[in-house]
């Protein structure tokens, strides 16, 4: 053999290996790419997240729709229940919403026109047939999946992992570690890197207060929340402090007013019940003078006559008593 013939001879080795080579990698990237087809459950369509989803570009797989899924949107839509009805035309909206959506690829599997069997069973056995994953929020074919062997995913798992470590109400000890935007505000960050901005914290730089969630935001540049000191911190304890002592000073002070006033009240009372004492015993000392004149007068056999040299003012200004002892002597005489 001359030495073009083993050339020829080597290039075309070089040729088949290349070809060879080509051949395997467009067949493995089909199978990867049918490995990684996601069956779309009626569920997902009617629950209608998906859409936001797949617009932000995480779905790189296709999108396959079973005939039969659509036709159960539509005996859904037809039927008598009006909460199924509405939900089902929301669901056949988000299918033709994924149609249109420049981010994904999305292909309508003809198996049937309508489901003559249960729908999660014919899930099931394309996903089995044909390989690939199942989308869905059925909390029921996401068992029946995982016992047979089939991928699932699941919007609420995702939602659930995503979702801030934190919700507002509750209550968490954070180090302030820096200023914030506003001259009283603190930063702090919790364990999952969210920045939180405290109201009145400034001056706890560099120490680990209790503080209140109160608002969560989400932006395209991350998240952040929102929080108050607690009242259980120092400087709420001081503005406690400070309003329970002046609110026990004023009831102090209404309290020792309130006494004032019982006291000149029943200073007054009683004042007022020495007073009637006083004119009862007088009254009472009238009548029995009057009784015992009369007792008097009774016993001599007299009636009394007043003196003519005695005066109405001489008469006012002597007591009853000189009186009665007048009215004896004459009697006597």
């Amino acid at each position: 053999m001359e030495l073009k013939d083993l050339l020829y001879i080597f290039l075309l080795l070089v040729i088949l290996v290349e070809v060879s080579y080509v051949i395997y990698i467009m067949h493995s990237s089909r199978a990867r790419s049918k490995n990684t087809a996601m069956y779309v459950d009626t569920s997902v369509l009617m629950d209608g997240r998906i859409l936001e989803v797949a617009k932000t570009g995480f779905i790189t797989a296709d999108l396959i729709i079973p005939r039969s899924v659509i036709g159960e949107l539509q005996l859904l839509a037809d039927g008598s229940d009006s909460s199924k009805r509405t939900r089902a035309r929301y669901g056949l909206d988000i299918a033709q919403k994924l149609k249109d959506c420049d981010n994904i690829s999305v292909k309508i599997l003809q198996d049937s026109g309508m489901p003559h069997e249960n729908v999660d069973d014919r899930l099931l056995s394309l996903v089995k047939k044909y390989g690939g994953v199942i989308c869905t929020i059925d909390y029921n074919l996401n068992k029946v999946a995982q016992v047979e062997g089939i991928g699932v995913v699941n919007i609420n798992e995702l939602s659930k992992n995503v979702r801030f470590l934190h919700l507002p109400g509750e209550i968490i000890k954070l180090d302030i570690t820096q200023k914030g935007q506003e001259a009283n505000q603190g930063v702090g960050y919790t364990s999952d890197g969210t920045m939180v901005v405290i109201e009145n914290a400034s001056k706890y730089i560099g120490k680990s207060m209790e503080v209140e969630l109160v608002r969560a935001l989400q932006t395209d540049a991350g998240k952040m929340m929102f929080a108050k000191l607690t009242p259980t911190s120092s400087s709420s304890k001081n503005n406690i402090l400070k309003n329970s002592k002046h609110t026990s000073d004023t009831v102090i002070a209404k309290i020792k007013s309130s006494g004032r006033k019982m006291n000149h009240r029943n200073i007054s009372n009683n004042s007022n019940r020495a007073r009637e004492e006083n004119k009862s015993s007088i009254v009472a000392s009238k009548k029995a003078t009057a009784k015992s004149s009369k007792q008097i007068l009774s016993a001599v056999g007299g009636k009394s006559q007043k003196p003519k040299s005695i005066s109405k003012k001489s008469t006012n200004t002597k007591t009853k008593e000189d009186i009665l002892i007048s009215l004896l002597e004459e009697n006597q005489k």
